[in-house]
């Protein structure tokens, strides 16, 4: 029997096939649970209008996730944490830390959209991805900072950070 299909199916295909079935599999399971109909040229342009209405809001949205990744995308964020004299943390840093940095900036990010490979165990200036979608990716900088120095100007670059040994700095 043939069928159009309603929803994605894995072992059949996407929204919009038309494709041949077992008549019990069609008759006991697609159709009673609405995710496939009978191929008729109406229900063919139903999908179609259905199908152009979801690519279009799929694009919007994409479009809406590309400025917010943009936006995180400006700005640097830091994190303080407890270390030890060599730099080393006390634990990692990890997605929800950092999650926690974006929403203090006003960002709403689940922890799963963080992708933190390693966890963080030294402070330093990282870019962390973040998958706002499959098509839309983000990268912000994160800063970790020992709660002992004094935190670094966000818009400083490493190179331009004051070291701990500087005699100038040492003498004021």
């Amino acid at each position: 029997m043939k069928i159009l299909l309603k929803k994605e199916i894995k072992a059949l295909g996407n929204v919009g096939d038309v494709v041949d079935v077992a008549n019990g599999y069609a008759r006991n399971y697609l159709l009673p649970k609405k995710l496939a109909t009978v191929v008729t040229k109406g229900n063919i342009e139903q999908i179609n209008l259905q199908i152009l209405k979801n690519e279009e809001k799929r694009n919007e949205e994409i479009k809406t996730l590309q400025v917010l990744a943009d936006e995180i995308s400006n700005i640097s964020y830091t994190i303080t944490v407890k270390t030890n004299k060599e730099g080393k943390l006390f634990g990692s840093v990890t997605a929800n830390r950092i999650v926690e940095a974006l929403s203090e900036k006003g960002f709403k990010i689940d922890e799963k959209m963080v992708i933190l490979e390693p966890p963080i165990k030294n402070c330093d200036l990282y870019n962390i991805n973040v998958m706002l979608h499959p098509d839309v990716k983000a990268q912000c900088r994160v800063w970790i900072v020992s709660e002992s120095e004094k935190p670094v100007d966000p818009q400083q670059e490493p190179s331009e950070a004051p070291s701990k040994n500087n005699s100038e700095t040492d003498k004021a």
